[in-house]
């Protein structure tokens, strides 16, 4: 009640602080439309706000349609896109000071060095234009709040920043940093130094099962951690949001990289109760700050889609055109590798490639820093590839080759491609320059299914990429695999296909030749979403919804299953509980939140248990999956007794657990509840600054059920306490051809501003699994508005 006071009471200094802003307007059906002359557009735009508060914009041209969402986007999350762009364009020591150099210097490394001109020229016909619409409609924006500094985010007063405009090359040149696996290949390679590597597959299992082979010439001893270089975030360290990032260790930074995934599946219409395809899509990104994903429907000739938008990314990620819905979740693809290079001793500038000494590319760069003088850095390249860290003492330098860093890899241009496909084949063009490893859903109007894996795969003729390898050029890349090539299925005959980050390449598919990957999720969700999507002959919108919100915990099952019939006293109580338990992660079940209290002592007591004490700096935690398929079918790394030490291992565990329940639960078991400590708390991501933390109220108080292994995927870092910190908080449900029956939610709202209506208002409704119409109809849309804006040409 005190959020919804704080808030409303902004809301109210808003409406008389912001008398022409759209945000400070109440919503009322019938209101004269504000109009507004903007530079960059170039006809008229109108927009209707639903009362949802999902706009829709009507515009005359592709490029116009895509300024209405750069200009609503902006509008709505200008501080968050801000901040990234800063971020990713290295230009945070100019508006935050000198502890930004580094990572500053870090990302402009990252930054693309080729030919913009060129890439910009080689985008699919009628991309460009609507990214620079895009762009335009950010800008306009811009201009609109520095004119009319009462419409300015909250942020830029109290930080006194003001926001960058926008260029459309730096859609090309934005690459991103990313470490991808080196961390792990660098793991291997200390692991197999030590004697240690057979102990990986406890906490990294190969899928598929896979021999290691060490690259010819590479010295395992040699490697480091420092061959990371900038890679590792503890060398770039950076406050706010990406503070806690450093200071994560391996396990945590494994266990946060594998928690960005997602569910989806496509019903086909033999499979579905309405006769039409069924999609669902639930991505699951992190929940605690800033929403990753805005609502929009965008409409012009040749254009009309719907659906959710990650903010500052031109296009629409996952909705629905008039022709077709699409969904997507994580695909696994190792897309990067790390090299090490032999630098000449005399001159560490030189490096040792394809039998000749060749020179470091270099690039001089000014970093502006705020109270302090410019600094100049120098970025090196080898082949393209970005030179991550270097040692002239030890002649050794490491090369971090990326698909991202490629020519052709516009990532940020191919949502917008993928929005003006118009069919299955047209799709399969636009995801050429689809980067990014994806699972594509499809389900069209005329009844067909596909699924097609997309993303840049290279092809390494001479190693696995599961080991940094030697950069003299013998294991270079030698191309990227085509779309064509790409696993993928259309019209199965099972009626219905699912995705959930689980390994999913065919049993035939030709490893030896073209290698993926070898890390995938754990396959819990999937399981579990095929297990119910088999059990339903014709399956429904409301099949759709509540599998969505569905927790069901296969972990928990497996748990349950593997209690002994004999316990000590000290047992029995906890032995009990479970055993009554339906094995579902509710809010209000105590028996969930004992589970959640005994599998970390499980996990940590296998390990001791299991592992010997020199490799445990190397897997500081235990994959759950292979940890439950020993204990069911415990063999000798338990010792001489298996069977014994595995049931003692779990006695030792439920009683630790129920200690542990006890202590964070009460002393009273019935009053139990896994909701009281799996809290959802949403907080601006510099609310450590005092300015900041009071004009921007926490919006917290809901409680959930569900962890990182339920199809409803809430999940945690036990090491930072039981709140949620990933899942899905967008969903979406598309009724294939009857557009209007479909159903999301967003958490938690449109609007990162406290004073307008929409910073809260999904809120409930996300906690609650309320999910609402996605109007989309032109009928349906004029029925539920709330609100118009017209933009003309400025």
């Amino acid at each position: 009640m005190l959020i919804q006071r704080r808030a409303f009471l902004l809301a109210g200094v808003a409406a008389f602080a912001l008398p022409g802003g759209l945000m400070a307007r109440p919503m009322v059906r019938g209101a004269k439309p504000l109009r507004a002359k903007m530079a960059g557009a170039k006809s008229p735009i109108e927009i209707v706000e639903d009362e949802l508060g999902v706009p829709h914009v009507r515009a005359q041209s592709l490029h116009d349609a895509y300024f209405g969402q750069g200009y609503l986007v902006a509008r709505d999350r200008l501080f968050q896109i801000d901040m990234d762009y800063r971020r990713d364009m290295g230009r945070m020591a100019e508006a935050f000071g000198p502890r930004f150099v580094a990572a500053d210097k870090a990302a402009r490394l990252f930054l693309y060095r080729g030919d913009i001109e060129a890439e910009m020229a080689s985008l699919p016909p009628g991309v460009l234009e609507c990214a620079k619409g895009y762009v335009a409609g950010v800008n306009a924006r811009i201009a609109e709040v520095m004119g009319d500094p009462a419409q300015m985010p909250l942020e830029y007063g109290i930080l006194n920043l003001t926001p960058l405009r926008w260029d459309v090359r730096d859609l090309v040149r934005n690459r991103g940093i990313g470490m991808g696996d080196a961390d792990d290949e660098v793991r291997r390679a200390q692991m197999q130094a030590k004697g240690l590597l057979a102990h990986d597959a406890l906490m990294a299992p190969l899928r598929p099962a896979w021999t290691f082979t060490v690259p010819d010439g590479l010295d395992c001893a040699a490697v480091s951690d420092a061959d990371l270089g900038v890679l590792d975030p503890a060398n770039r360290p950076v406050p706010f949001d990406a503070i806690e990032e450093a200071s994560l260790d391996r396990a945590e930074r494994r266990a946060d990289r594998f928690a960005q995934g997602s569910n989806a599946w496509t019903i086909a219409a033999s499979r579905s109760a309405t006769g039409r395809p069924i999609l669902a899509n639930d991505p699951h990104l992190g929940i605690g700050g800033a929403s990753p994903r805005h609502m929009i429907h965008l409409t012009a000739p040749g254009l009309d889609v719907i659906g959710a938008g990650a903010p500052g990314l031109p296009g629409i990620m996952q909705g629905h055109t008039d022709h077709f819905a699409f969904g997507r979740t994580n695909f696994h693809i190792d897309q990067t590798d790390l090299f090490i290079l032999r630098t000449h001793k005399d001159d560490p500038e030189r490096y040792w490639h394809k039998g000749q000494w060749k020179q470091f590319e270099r690039f001089e760069d000014t970093i502006a820093v705020k109270d302090g003088p410019a600094q100049r850095v120098t970025l090196r390249y080898a082949q393209g590839r970005p030179i991550v860290a270097q040692d002239a003492e030890k002649q050794r330098a490491s090369a971090f080759a990326t698909v991202s860093m490629l020519p052709g890899a516009n990532m940020r241009f191919a949502i917008i491609a993928i929005n003006l496909a118009k069919d299955w084949t047209s799709l399969r063009q636009a995801f050429k320059i689809h980067t990014s490893p994806t699972n594509f859903h499809y389900a069209d109007v005329d009844g067909n299914t596909g699924w097609q894996t997309i993303g840049f795969t290279p092809r390494r003729p001479k190693h696995d990429g599961l080991f940094p390898a030697p950069g003299d050029g013998d294991f270079d890349w030698t191309g990227i695999v085509p779309v064509e090539e790409m696993p993928s299925v259309y019209n199965p005959k099972e009626g219905w296909f699912a995705s959930a980050n689980q390994m999913n390449l065919p049993k035939d598919y030709p490893y030896g030749k073209t290698v993926i990957s070898f890390d995938w999720s754990d396959p819990f969700r999937y399981d579990r979403i095929a297990e119910v999507l088999r059990s339903q002959p014709k399956h429904r919108i409301e099949d759709s919804i509540a599998l969505q919100h569905d927790v069901q915990s296969l972990p928990a099952r497996a748990l349950v299953k593997l209690i002994p019939d004999r316990l000590l006293p000290d047992a029995q109580p906890a032995a009990a509980l479970l055993r009554r338990w339906d094995c579902g992660l509710e809010a209000d079940s105590a028996a969930a939140l004992l589970y959640e209290m005994i599998m970390p002592e499980l996990q940590s007591g296998f390990r001791d248990l299991i592992l010997p004490a020199a490799a445990r700096e190397f897997v500081p935690s235990i994959n759950l999956y292979e940890m439950l398929r020993i204990l069911a079918a415990p063999d000798a790394r338990l010792g001489p007794n298996p069977q014994l030490m595995a049931d003692g291992l779990i006695e030792r565990s439920l009683i630790a657990g129920w200690k542990k329940a006890l202590a964070q639960g009460g002393t009273d078991p019935a009053q139990w509840r896994w909701g009281d400590l799996h809290r959802v708390t949403l907080a601006h991501p510099l609310s450590s600054l005092p300015g900041i933390a009071a004009a921007f109220p926490k919006i917290e108080g809901g409680r959930s059920g569900g962890d990182g292994f339920t199809p409803m995927a809430r999940g945690f870092n036990a090491k930072r306490g039981y709140q949620v910190s990933h899942g899905a908080s967008y969903l979406l449900v598309a009724d294939v051809g009857a557009w209007d029956n479909s159903r999301f939610l967003l958490l938690p709202g449109q609007s990162a501003d406290p004073r307008s209506p929409r910073y809260r208002d999904f809120y409930p409704r996300w906690l609650a699994g309320e999910m609402q119409p996605l109007w989309f109809s032109r009928e349906a849309v004029e029925q539920h508005a709330a609100e118009r804006m017209a933009i003309l040409p400025g």
